[in-house]
């Protein structure tokens, strides 16, 4: 297999990177139109941790973590590594070495839809990392891929300086080109959901908040008493 390492790729805006950093995975999914998820076999190791950056992209073969090593040197401040590989594997590709070298050049996490190791020691010093397996597993260093290109988690496509999100819910990616308008929307979505949020408190029902009622009507849910439901034989 052989491969190509693309230098200095466009990134996404860092004040709109930043501004997407201020809301869930979730809230910018929705945002979106409910796309952009990479899965929900993503996971992370940590709890009550929540990223934002920009893609650097790599694309290995299983069980090598060649062009991991590569795509270090393509890393800088506010990046996150986002690693796949050609055919599905869970070896454990990266650990606490490659976390040390990434958090001195500034990068924010990784996201991997292979496997992870350390993971006592990724949290300790802080990385945040999501994986789809944990495996102590090890790899060889032998056959070529790519960097900085376009690859696919989950079929959804993420290309280097796209925005990647990712929290307790899982990761999302953002187009690079969409980044502003996905934060506003986003922002929208927050202001939207907070006066509902305030309007069950005061004990407003969603079935009527959202008009749910008619929908119930349209779709010949009926209400029925205990009695009614037993005499009907609904139990028997």
């Amino acid at each position: 297999m052989s491969g190509v390492i693309v230098t200095n790729p466009p990134k996404a805006d860092a004040k709109d990177v930043e501004a997407l950093a201020g809301f869930g995975v979730a809230t910018v999914s929705e945002a979106m139109g409910r796309t952009g998820l990479l899965g929900p076999e993503l996971r992370p190791i940590q709890q009550g941790t929540r990223v934002a950056g920009t893609a650097v992209t790599v694309l290995s073969w299983p069980g090598d973590n060649l062009m991991i090593h590569a795509a270090v040197e393509q890393c800088g401040e506010g990046d996150i590594l986002v690693v796949t590989t050609t055919s599905p594997s869970t070896d454990g590709m990266f650990g606490e070495l490659f976390a040390t070298a990434l958090q001195r050049r500034g990068v924010r996490g990784l996201i991997t839809d292979a496997g992870i190791r350390d993971t006592q020691e990724l949290r300790e010093m802080g990385f945040p990392a999501w994986s789809r397996a944990v495996s102590a597993q090890g790899t060889v260093k032998a056959t070529g891929g790519s960097v900085n290109v376009p690859i696919a988690i989950d079929g959804r496509v993420i290309r280097p300086g796209d925005v990647i999100l990712a929290d307790d819910d899982g990761v999302v990616v953002v187009p690079r080109e969409s980044a502003r308008r996905t934060a506003e929307a986003s922002e929208a979505r927050e202001n939207k959901e907070a006066l509902a949020r305030a309007a069950f408190i005061e004990g407003q029902l969603g079935l009527d908040r959202y008009g749910l009622r008619e929908t119930l009507v349209r779709l010949g849910v009926t209400y029925r008493t205990y009695d009614e439901y037993v005499r009907d034989g609904a139990e028997s």
